[in-house]
């Protein structure tokens, strides 16, 4: 085939175009929620991690305290699974010696799905495995919640027919992804 810059023979041509995240039409809540799909978008989630952990060592009010040690991941597809991790590695191990007013094991790690069981892909053993792993290392499994809202400092959860707010400083978004 002739392109712009010369001649590129094959028999088989596949275009992959990669993928992005996927807000459901909530296009609005990418700056609250980041997704992982790109270096620079683990970057910023790292670094909205750290500072999180920063924030709660500096703040007195124990609501706002709380909330900046609350992480909130919605999805728990295999990215979700990994990032609640990957959270709790850091919170209950990395960082465990590293601040003064705060213990960061005490980080409470949320890990949302709408669906009824995290890694709904695999098998049933398979994601009932997971589950008490991550309840193992900390992460408190919140199945059958569907985002409404996330805004500044908190994400809103229906359950049913009953709503939730949850305040959490930094909520990681892994709950979808759609083709770029």
């Amino acid at each position: 085939r002739q392109l712009a810059d010369g001649e590129l023979c094959y028999d088989s041509l596949i275009v992959a175009a990669g993928a992005v995240n996927h807000y459901f039409g909530h296009d609005d809540w990418q700056g609250r929620a980041p997704g992982l799909k790109s270096v620079e978008e683990a970057t910023e989630i790292r670094s909205r991690i750290l500072l999180a952990f920063e924030a709660a060592e500096r703040e007195t009010e124990p609501d706002l305290h709380r909330a900046w040690l609350t992480f909130a991941i919605v999805g728990a597809g295999p990215t979700g699974v990994e990032l609640a991790g990957a959270i709790a590695e850091i919170a209950n191990h990395t960082l465990k010696h590293d601040f003064r007013a705060i213990r960061p094991s005490e980080a409470k790690i949320l890990l949302i799905e709408g669906g009824d069981r995290v890694l709904p892909a695999y098998k049933p053993d398979l994601s009932a495995r997971a589950a008490a792993d991550l309840a193992e290392i900390g992460v408190t499994v919140r199945t059958g919640a569907l985002v409404q809202q996330i805004e500044e400092g908190a994400l809103v959860l229906r359950i049913g027919d009953q709503y939730e707010r949850v305040d959490a400083r930094t909520v990681i978004w892994a709950a979808g992804i759609r083709a770029n």
